[in-house]
């Protein structure tokens, strides 16, 4: 696998070991909480993240959305983000990578759980459900089923609670008692609040609530705005310069001993409108011979062929697709680690039969049964620098 470092941009098609597979056990989004908690005395949790100190009130500020490249690229609009880069606050300024596929559902589970895609079951945007055969979509939870079955591991607030921590997390009321909420991030209180700046003083006062604590508090807004007009768009950039006074004013009421850390869920990449860029699955006889299901998002497919066909599937898509994707079958995405450093049984069958992660500004959409989503501007889920590069930026009192 190659590491972000070594990021090549050379246009020629690379194998699929070649991909920048996301840093598990050491630099992912699935490595903080088990980090801060270990920090915590939380017991069975490991400190993956080596250079993260120990500290007694530990608050996660995820913004939606909110990509490592994407935030270097505008410091004029984020100056308080942009000064957490370096060390000038005590902190230290990093990416994290944020797992395979760079999408909310999968990353909020890394997050909350500790664990990589392949073990907490919620490998992509949308997937098949084994059990019925039917696309599940993570993110709107349709169709309903058991959350604890989907997902049965406990969350790590859920474990810093036993363990005599705090834990609570600030967020829209809307999130409370939704299936992603109870699967990923529960545990402790919930705390609903409208805006953005009665989540940072909520949140605040969560971590002064008690000598030990967990708390998370999250803004949506940033990955919407780039949804809809891009990531350079005024009104991106708007909500950027907003969520940066709010990371400032939760940084300016931090009580003693406590560390903020700002981290996002993914980062996005504006995909042109032609047919050079948009390739519409709907209208390809090629890519549709022999498949089932087309379920992931645009940049980062699972694809589930017909009985027999899967052979057939991945050569087709390779030679379609091949270079400017990456195109494996289901176990040579495992083996190379796209998902994490396993698989649990319950999610082997989630996974397609063939799996398409972009590597060019390219979306695979599908202008019928997906109209919603092949409108979008702003695109992401597949292991681009771009997509997967997130911040960990650090505030110490």
């Amino acid at each position: 696998m190659a590491p972000y470092s070594a990021w090549d941009t050379d246009p020629e098609p690379l194998p699929v070991d070649s991909a920048p597979v996301p840093e598990y056990g050491t630099g992912s989004l699935a490595d903080l909480l088990p980090t801060l908690a270990a920090g915590l005395g939380v017991p069975d949790m490991t400190a993956g993240i080596a250079e993260l100190a120990p500290a007694d009130r530990n608050c996660v500020f995820l913004i939606d959305g909110l990509g490592w490249e994407q935030l270097r690229a505008h410091p004029g609009d984020a100056p308080f983000l942009t000064s957490l880069l370096g060390s000038s606050r005590g902190g230290t300024g990093r990416p994290l990578t944020a797992g395979y596929p760079a999408t909310t559902a999968t990353s909020l589970a890394s997050v909350g759980t500790g664990l990589p895609p392949g073990a907490h079951g919620l490998p992509g945007y949308t997937v098949r459900d084994p059990d019925t055969g039917a696309l599940m979509n993570q993110l709107r939870w349709q169709p309903w089923t058991r959350p604890d079955v989907w997902q049965p591991y406990p969350t790590v607030f859920r474990l810093a609670q036993e363990a005599g921590v705090h834990a609570a997390q600030v967020s829209s009321p809307a999130f409370a008692n939704t299936p992603l909420t109870k699967v990923a991030l529960s545990g402790g209180t919930f705390h609903g609040r409208l805006s953005g700046e009665d989540r940072v003083d909520t949140a605040a006062g969560q971590l002064a609530a008690a000598d030990r604590a967990l708390v998370y508090t999250y803004y949506a807004e940033v990955d919407g705005a780039g949804h809809r007009f891009g990531v350079d768009s005024d009104t991106w950039r708007g909500q950027l310069a907003h969520v940066d006074r709010l990371v400032q004013r939760l940084a300016e009421q931090l009580p003693p001993r406590s560390a903020l850390y700002v981290t996002a869920d993914h980062g996005m990449i504006d995909v042109p409108f032609d047919e050079d860029h948009r390739i519409d699955f709907d209208e390809d006889w090629e890519l549709k011979a022999g498949v089932a299901l087309l379920g992931g998002e645009g940049r980062a497919r699972h694809v589930y062929a017909v009985p027999g066909a899967a052979n057939d599937v991945l050569t087709c898509w390779r030679e379609v697709l091949g270079e400017r994707f990456w195109v494996a079958s289901r176990d040579e995405a495992i083996a190379a680690g796209w998902f994490g450093p396993r698989i649990d049984d319950r999610v082997y069958g989630r996974l397609g039969d063939v799996i398409a992660a972009a590597r060019d500004d390219v979306l695979l959409i599908a202008s019928e049964r997906e109209p919603n989503e092949s409108a979008m501007v702003g695109n992401h889920g597949s292991m681009t620098p771009a997509e997967q590069l997130v911040p960990l930026l650090e505030v110490r009192t």
